[in-house]
């Protein structure tokens, strides 16, 4: 009898011996679950795998068709090609008196020259023209002008960092004839804007010189009416030669000083102090006002500093001479600006075109979008997994309602989660 009551004790023992080891350090053979078992699981159930999948891509057959078409039209444009201007070259020639042209010469410091296209196209100005011309306000069922740019926007692809350097303009819309007729207008909006704009270098030196001689012209009218005025005044209307070739002389050099500063506060600008062309822009000023010094002036280059010595030219001719003087001036800066004008001109008509359609856009005949085919693809795929992974969880779902003791959690689980 007490064999027995020991023998008893002993099997409790063991059992809660064994129920107190962790499941890690169980033998791996009850745990672990082989490919080969996956396999089996797999196998057992492809019905259902097959089943999710072919449902998913049923379901996106659906969709597919029910998605509204839409269709991409495309435009190509070639931007303008920068190349050396005349005026750099041209300028040479005309010594001193041709240092202004470096005001608006030089690169705009921009990587690729096709994004400052790209930018316009994509401005505020070209999309709510497109807006207001097509009535994207009502196609788009947009209450707003913003929200109709927006949505534009997100028809529209303007990209110039391709590798053939080239600007490749995409328009997508549910009608072909209209998305490519969005395309060409689009490009349409964009030259009218380009007009009033001064894009190129060389534009932007005909713009700076067209200003810079509107205020020339206004100022030489004015010193001839005031040079009129006074030889009525003093009745003077001639000077000796020597007399006139002093005022010619030193209106010339007045001329060339007020350039050459003009021309080293552009320099100032993108150079430093010891900057070689800097440096020697310097000397050269120095150089001028250095001569008009020598003619009796004070080298300043402001309106009053040239003042011919009294023993050239008579007292009463005094007035008339400072006024003679003022006329040679403003005409000298006048010439200066005229002739580095028609060079900004001519550098632009050489450029030719803005920018130039290669391919023009053409109504698509195929559409862009839905692309059904990779649409039942994917989602065959997604069905695919998403079934393998609903037969895993079956299988792990029924191993575990065969483990008596994982049965009775669940069942205190599902107890617990209940509503009463």
């Amino acid at each position: 009898m007490a064999t027995e009551t020991s023998l008893a004790e002993q099997q409790e023992q063991a059992a809660s011996l064994a129920a107190s080891v962790p499941a890690a350090a169980r033998p791996k053979e009850e745990e672990e679950i082989s490919l080969l078992d996956l396999l089996i699981v797999l196998a057992e159930r492809k019905r259902t795998i097959l089943w999710v999948t072919v449902t998913f891509a049923v379901i996106a057959v659906i969709v597919s068709l029910l998605l509204p078409k839409s269709y991409t039209a495309d435009v190509i444009l070639l931007p303008p090609v920068q190349e050396s201007s005349m005026g750099s070259a041209l300028s040479a020639q005309l010594g001193n008196l041709g240092g202004m042209a470096a005001l608006a010469g030089g690169s705009l410091g921009i990587k690729n020259p096709n994004d400052k296209f790209v930018a316009m196209f994509k401005s505020r100005t070209v999309e709510d023209a497109m807006v207001q011309r097509y009535g994207l306000m009502q196609e788009y069922h947009k209450k707003y002008l913003s929200d109709a740019r927006k949505e534009f926007e997100k028809h529209t692809t303007v990209d110039g960092s391709t590798k053939d350097g080239m600007i490749h303009i995409s328009v997508k819309d549910r009608n072909p004839q209209r998305a490519a007729e969005l395309a060409n207008g689009y490009v349409d909006q964009f030259r009218r804007l380009s007009e009033h704009l001064a894009i190129t270098e060389a534009g932007q030196r005909r713009l700076f010189f067209q200003q810079q001689l509107e205020q020339a012209k206004d100022k030489l009218a004015d010193a001839e009416e005031a040079l009129k005025e006074t030889e009525l005044k003093t009745g003077m209307i001639q000077l000796d030669s020597q007399a006139r070739a002093l005022i010619e002389t030193a209106a010339s050099l007045r001329a060339q000083v007020a350039a050459k500063e003009v021309q080293i506060q552009g320099m100032q600008t993108y150079a430093t102090g010891e900057n070689a062309q800097l440096v020697q822009a310097q000397q050269e000023l120095d150089s001028l006002k250095a001569q008009l010094t020598n003619l009796g002036g004070s080298g300043d280059g402001t309106s009053g500093s040239i003042i011919v010595p009294k023993g050239k030219v008579p007292e009463a001719g005094l007035e008339y001479v400072r006024k003679l003087r003022d006329v040679k001036y403003n005409e000298t800066i006048f010439n200066i600006l005229a002739q580095q004008f028609q060079i900004a001109k001519l550098d632009e008509a050489k450029e030719g075109a803005l920018i130039q359609v290669v391919d023009a856009a053409i109504p698509p005949d195929k559409r862009s979008f839905p692309k059904r085919i990779l649409i039942v693809i994917a989602a065959g795929f997604v069905g695919f997994f998403i079934g393998i992974f609903t037969v895993l969880f079956q299988a792990a779902l029924q191993r575990m309602k065969d483990d008596p003791e994982t049965s009775s959690k669940l069942a205190f689980l599902r107890q617990a989660c209940s509503i009463k």
